[in-house]
């Protein structure tokens, strides 16, 4: 067993885990955050993407005592004072899902292109996707929803 300790959604978490414990079954198992899925087993859907540091990860691809000391953002850790993320509300205001399995690592991942691209074109989003799939949507509003956040995010300030 090792001792991981890291900042979760802004919470300081500390528990003793299996050294081959992936990232993905620390957060759901161990601290009961579900909304990172696990889609594939095989890293290539894309629905267990986290922020760790500040970066989209697919955590199925990270062990938790690899996470030591980083601070790891889900989908749970976006809202803010019962608000949505302005990228959780486009995808509902855009119709940006249908079954919504995918919908976590899609934003999670959409949040990281914002911070580095606040105005992305089409072709952008769509590029930055690809490691990310849905299979209700034809990804159009996908596409749409992260494009309307980008918008409103610049707006903000």
């Amino acid at each position: 067993m090792a001792l991981v300790t890291m900042t979760v959604n802004g919470e300081r978490v500390s528990r003793e885990v299996e050294p081959r414990t992936l990232l993905v079954e620390f957060l759901r198992y161990e601290l009961g955050l579900t909304g990172t899925h696990v889609g594939c087993d095989t890293s290539q859907c894309g629905c267990c993407v986290v922020q760790i540091d500040g970066e989209s990860v697919k955590s199925c691809t990270v062990l938790a005592v690899q996470c030591d000391g980083a601070e790891v953002t889900t989908i749970e850790g976006l809202a803010q004072n019962g608000e949505l993320h302005p990228l959780q509300r486009a995808f509902n205001e855009h119709h940006g899902l249908q079954c919504g399995f995918c919908t976590p690592g899609m934003i999670m991942s959409a949040l990281d292109l914002l911070k580095r691209n606040p105005d992305p074109s089409e072709r952008e989003v769509r590029e930055w996707l690809e490691g990310n799939f849905c299979r209700c949507t034809g990804y159009h509003n996908i596409v749409k929803a992260i494009r309307a956040a980008a918008q409103q995010m610049r707006a903000a300030g």
